[in-house]
């Protein structure tokens, strides 16, 4: 039995539909107490359990809801979780021995794990925590990994600001097995290398699946762009469909020599790609470029709280309207968006705006969202975060 804490009454909706968050206002329990990280229940007004989770001292976020009802968080219960988001990836194609061996095996929420990242690079796992009451269970998840999966590696990059905001510190490093640094790995049978130890995210870009295949499927024989390139997943999809040149721009030099390593893995002409080294948003306002046939543009997110809504909203008018102009007329603009907060009718706006003020017209010939690897939650909406518009551009 863990600690219960009531919530005032009429608080208990957002629980019953399962979204998973419950913030600090809703309770009527004092909180003070409680230990960061320490697993609670829930009850409702009446005194009735209706939920489990772990409690955070620092966040406005109170309680991560893990089950809804009463549950002992244990090994068993995260075993079962975890063989749960496995199989789920399996019906999806996405294991070891298919085509697909790079993916996200675990999505926090949408996977009722709130607070917990695992992804899955072969036979290499990396974990990532961004709460207090994962750090706590993150042994028990480490034990489930080496004994269900056999991994070569366990890896933590959990080395993220968020973190800050949980009273808890950024850490990262080796959890278990073999050291490693670069992790080949297949999605839709291309081989990639992620950098599990130095990279971006955990690594890779694992969401952009459905957007390699599509670039892989209208990239032949024109002269591309990549803006945001990080390790050139993009541009290797790119090659393979045909293009005839790219030319990549990201600020890590390291990134931009990990795309020719990709690219010699895959058997292809190393000479069709180009890059430099440089700050996309500089090198946008500094220097004229003849225009490409397809520009492709994925930068970070750029509103990472309510708070960065209207800076985000600039900077992403900024670069859509910059790439824009450098897109031969009945070109392609491929524009993504990974900020929850920057929402779709957001994007769309902007994208309006920004084609007016260039004299372009465009037309959304794809949307695209997150690969399922990444699944959306219909009581969690924050789970679907990242948009992706493939348009043409005319004029």
């Amino acid at each position: 039995m863990y600690p219960i804490l009531k919530l005032k009454p009429g608080k208990e909706n957002n629980v019953i539909f399962r979204h998973p968050w419950v913030f600090s206002g809703a309770f009527a329990s004092p909180l003070d107490q409680l230990d960061n990280g320490e697993l609670v229940h829930v009850a409702d007004a009446a005194g009735q359990i209706i939920g489990t989770g772990t409690f955070s001292t620092h966040s406005q976020i109170a309680v991560r809801v893990f089950e809804f009802g009463k549950a002992e968080i244990d090994y068993d219960w995260i075993r079962a979780r975890i063989i749960a988001a496995q199989e789920q990836r399996s019906l999806l194609g996405y294991d070891n021995g298919t085509d697909t061996t790079g993916y996200r095996l675990v999505f926090g929420e949408a996977d009722c794990l709130p607070g917990l990242i695992i992804d899955r690079y072969n036979d290499v796992f990396v974990i990532q925590s961004s709460t207090a009451g994962v750090d706590r269970l993150k042994e028990l998840v480490t034990k489930v990994l080496i004994e269900e999966f056999t991994p070569r590696a366990i890896v933590e990059r959990s080395d993220i600001p968020v973190r800050k905001e949980e009273g808890i510190e950024e850490t990262d490093g080796l959890l278990y097995g073999a050291d490693v640094e670069e992790v080949e790995f297949l999605e839709n049978g291309i081989k990639f290398v992620a950098d599990v130890l130095a990279g971006q995210k955990t690594g890779f870009f694992l969401d952009q699946k459905d957007l390699r295949k599509a670039i892989r499927q209208m990239a032949n024989n024109g002269r591309i762009l990549n803006l945001f390139s990080h390790s050139g997943s993009f541009s290797i999809a790119a090659l393979l469909g045909g293009a005839e040149s790219i030319f990549n721009v990201d600020s890590s030099g390291q990134a931009l020599d990990l795309c020719s390593h990709i690219a010699e893995l895959n058997n292809l002409p190393i000479d069709r790609i180009t890059w430099e080294t440089a700050d996309v948003f500089q090198w946008l306002g500094d220097i004229p470029q003849d225009p490409f046939d397809v520009v492709m543009l994925d930068p970070p997110a750029l509103v990472k709280s309510q708070n960065d809504l209207e800076s985000g909203r600039k900077a992403y008018h900024f670069l859509n309207r910059a790439a824009m102009r450098l897109i031969k007329p009945n070109g392609i603009l491929i524009t993504s968006s990974c900020s929850t907060y920057f929402r779709e009718e957001d994007f769309l706006f902007m994208l309006r705006r920004a084609s007016v003020q260039t004299g372009r017209q465009l037309e959304i010939l794809h949307y695209v969202t997150q690969s399922p690897d990444h699944p959306w939650s219909v009581y969690f909406p924050e789970s679907r975060y990242l948009k992706s518009f493939v348009c043409r551009v005319r004029g």
